[in-house]
């Protein structure tokens, strides 16, 4: 009887603690960040505000939502002047300082979108990348040597076959037609050296020209890899020394400023970003892959865009909650686990075409 009392009085307590918890109406703050908080005329939607919403109906919280900009909410839930932000922040051990997380409900990763050229852009800037000064420099070697052996073979066979190489500038062409015609290896046969010294040159320039054409083929490749591999980079390392856009204060940012990237330009949001780069102010965007991908995915002007199969910073969302909370901390984390270990969240997840990693 006496252990009944006593487990009455604390299921009693407890009730009364988490009564005491919520009295105040939590201020909960927010700012645009498709596909976990879309911001509407009238209404807000999006994975986060319907998780929100199931946490707070089930552990009857009263809130306020206030709308802010990512900064200034980052700053406002610092200071304690907000409670909880619901937007998806990446717990990193700097923010860890200066506010307290729930536990994980989302893995993400970062990556790159660049500006791609129309196919009109594409084909001139193969022909940039084909004719450049290198090229030049080896059509000029090649176009040398030609003339070279075409002189050399006429000036022995003129005497000896006048017939395949004729006297005068006739001759001079027929030299040059055989050297063309055996550097490639087509081998028409119309013209055939016949002295001694003449078949010495056609066996020597036979094999030169094989050495030639492979090594200029193989410069030409490589030179076109080059320029394949600047505009498809292999890494978020390759923009360095670029101009690149970023949301301000961000988990992404922080990360690009501790690997020296300097020239980063800081942006308040997704869309002015993504605007900079669709009128190449800036050469790449860096950020969260679900938001990128779904801002692109839905918005037509931004068709030029596209998103680089690149991953880098491995991120872990959760929920911001001020410091000294420990007791909303605790049972926000404890309603997250319960509803994303739920059919209900896969199929939240997938209604926006998201994957869990």
């Amino acid at each position: 009887m006496r252990k009944f009392f006593l487990f009455a009085i604390l299921i009693l307590f407890q009730n009364s603690l988490q009564s005491q918890l919520y009295t105040d109406t939590l201020k909960v703050a927010y700012t645009s960040a498709p596909p976990f908080i879309i911001v509407n005329e009238e209404s807000l939607e999006g994975i986060n505000i319907w998780l929100w919403e199931q946490i707070a109906t089930d552990l009857d919280i009263p809130f306020e939502l206030k709308p802010m900009n990512f900064s200034e909410m980052l700053q406002a839930l610092n200071d304690g002047t907000i409670d909880v932000s619901i937007n998806p922040l990446t717990i990193t051990s700097e923010r860890s300082k200066k506010m307290d997380f729930t536990h994980s409900y989302y893995a993400s990763n970062s990556t790159v979108v660049v500006y791609e050229a129309s196919s009109l852009q594409q084909l001139l800037q193969f022909f940039r990348s084909f004719f450049n000064v290198n090229f030049i420099k080896g059509f000029c070697a090649l176009l040398f040597i030609i003339i070279l052996f075409g002189l050399a073979i006429w000036m022995f066979e003129n005497r000896k076959n006048p017939d395949q190489f004729r006297p005068g500038w006739k001759g001079v062409w027929d030299g040059l037609w055989w050297s063309v015609v055996t550097m490639t290896t087509v081998g028409y046969g119309d013209k055939t050296p016949k002295s001694r010294a003449g078949k010495i040159i056609a066996l020597v320039w036979m094999f030169s020209g094989l050495l030639f054409i492979s090594g200029l083929t193989a410069s030409v490749a490589s030179m076109l890899t080059i320029d394949q591999l600047k505009t498809n980079p292999e890494g978020f390392n390759e923009y360095k020394e670029h101009p690149i856009g970023c949301i301000k204060n961000s988990s992404t940012y922080e990360f690009l400023e501790e690997r020296f990237f300097k020239n980063i330009v800081e942006y308040e949001n997704v869309i002015s970003g993504l605007n900079d780069l669709n009128k190449k102010k800036i050469e790449a965007f860096l950020y969260d892959e679900p938001i990128l991908r779904y801002r692109l995915k839905k918005d037509d002007s931004f068709h030029h865009l596209r998103l680089l199969p690149l991953k880098f910073d491995l991120q872990f969302y959760a929920f911001g909650i001020r410091k000294n909370r420990p007791e909303l901390e605790q049972q926000i984390s404890h309603k997250i686990l319960e509803i994303t270990e739920s059919l209900e969240w896969r199929v939240i997840l997938n209604e926006y075409n998201l994957t869990e990693i």
